[in-house]
């Protein structure tokens, strides 16, 4: 039995998020589906994370365990040939048999992207957050600074997480301009549901004035939801990295 290893990327907008849904298409489908006309057989596909309704991926890692004896590079081709244009397989390399790319996930790194403009990017209308209100970068990557560290995130969770442990490790968190697009970049070791977007969200709220500066952590250090931000939407969110090394 071999255990592959897949780096895809994809347009998230017409997908209602990554994990097999009863009545709605999923990127998971759509890969076994894929892999099923190329292997002849269904094989489960265990991703890295669950991406929800209309988020992205630059990087998004799956494992897939078969008998057949197909080349990675052959593979890789033949996904591509077959699968819709809104997802690409980016490399497959055969990995150990206990390879597993949820569990063995060290880091992931999101980008959230707000195109920060009085006039709409139609090019980005499902691909960035269009935020009118001109954003100070440098001042809410000063506030951003204060989601470093480990702690408790359930005040940044949504409902509905089934979750027990809601401890997470952020190593960095950056806010940067570039021209009309402000980029939120965060990195931890693991995120709760809708966690980095209610973090978004909160920024939003604190350039807004809606929430008082320098008191993340104390929302942090209250476990509860209610204090912290509103949901930035969907659409600006792409998981942007994973790592499997230390280091």
């Amino acid at each position: 039995m071999r255990n592959l290893l897949l780096r895809l990327m994809y347009d998230g907008t017409s997908y209602h998020g990554w994990q097999v849904q009863p009545n709605d298409i999923t990127v998971q489908e759509e890969l076994q589906n894929a892999i099923e006309k190329i292997l002849g057989v269904r094989e489960n596909v265990t991703g890295c994370s669950r991406t929800d309704s209309g988020v992205h991926a630059n990087d998004f890692c799956c494992n897939i365990r078969t008998e057949n004896e197909i080349e990675c590079y052959k593979l890789t081709g033949a996904l591509n040939a077959v699968l819709p244009d809104s997802i690409s397989v980016k490399s497959c390399e055969e990995v150990s048999a206990d390879f597993h790319s949820r569990y063995d996930c060290r880091r992931k790194q999101y980008l959230y992207r707000i195109w920060n403009s009085t006039s709409k990017n139609p090019f980005l209308k499902d691909y960035a957050y269009h935020y009118k209100k001109k954003i100070d970068a440098v001042f809410l990557n000063e506030q951003a600074r204060q989601f470093v560290g480990t702690y408790d995130f359930s005040a940044f969770c949504a409902s509905g997480s089934s979750v027990e442990d809601t401890t997470r490790t952020i190593y960095s968190f950056s806010v940067e301009r570039h021209g009309d697009e402000v980029d939120f970049l965060v990195d931890g070791n693991g995120f709760l549901y809708n966690m980095v977007r209610i973090m978004v969200g909160t920024l939003i709220e604190i350039s807004e004035n809606r929430i008082e500066k320098d008191t993340i952590e104390g929302i942090i250090l209250s476990k509860d939801r209610s204090n912290a931000g509103r949901t930035a939407p969907a659409c600006g969110l792409y998981l942007n990295k994973v790592t499997y090394e230390e280091g």
